[in-house]
C-alpha cells in the first residue's frame, strides 16, 4: 500500500481520537481554544523564524554562497504552518518540531548534506554568434 495513502488515513482517525479523548477530559470548548491556540502561536513563531531564514539567506548570497540550508527551511516551515493551521494534535506537534530550529536541522541534515554550500569556480569568457549565411 502507497505510505501517503496509509497517512491519508490513518492521520485523520489518530486526530479524531486524540480530539475525542482530549475533548472529554478537558471539555469541548477548552479544546477548540487549545486548537485555535496552537494555530495561532504556532503560525506567528513560523512567520518569524521564516524572516529569520530569509535574512539568514540573503545574508548567504552576498557572501557568494548557495543557501542550500536556508531554502530548505524555508519549505519546511511553510509546510510547519500548514500543519499548524490543521485541527489537531499530531500535526501540531509535528509542526511545531519543524518549526524550532534545532529539531528542523535534525530532521533536514540527511538532506543539506549532499549540497555544497560553497559555489564552485567557474571560468568567464566570451562568446560571438557566428551566422552560417555569411
Amino acid at each position: 500500500m502507497n505510505t501517503v495513502l496509509l497517512l491519508i488515513i490513518l492521520v485523520p482517525l489518530i486526530e479524531i481520537y486524540l480530539l475525542i479523548k482530549i475533548g472529554y477530559q478537558i471539555g469541548a470548548l477548552n479544546t477548540i481554544y487549545l486548537i485555535l491556540f496552537t494555530a495561532i502561536v504556532g503560525v506567528s513563531y513560523a512567520r518569524y523564524e521564516g524572516f529569520n531564514t530569509l535574512k539568514s539567506a540573503i545574508k548567504q548570497l552576498k557572501n557568494d554562497e548557495t543557501p542550500v540550508n536556508e531554502i530548505i527551511s524555508g519549505a519546511a516551515l511553510a509546510f510547519a504552518a500548514f500543519l499548524l493551521i490543521l485541527p489537531g494534535f499530531v500535526t501540531d506537534l509535528i509542526g511545531l518540531l519543524i518549526i524550532f530550529p534545532p529539531t528542523r536541522k535534525l530532521f533536514f541534515k540527511p538532506i543539506t548534506k549532499n549540497y555544497p554550500s560553497k559555489k564552485k569556480n567557474f571560468i568567464e569568457g566570451e562568446y560571438e554568434d557566428i551566422d552560417e549565411e555569411k
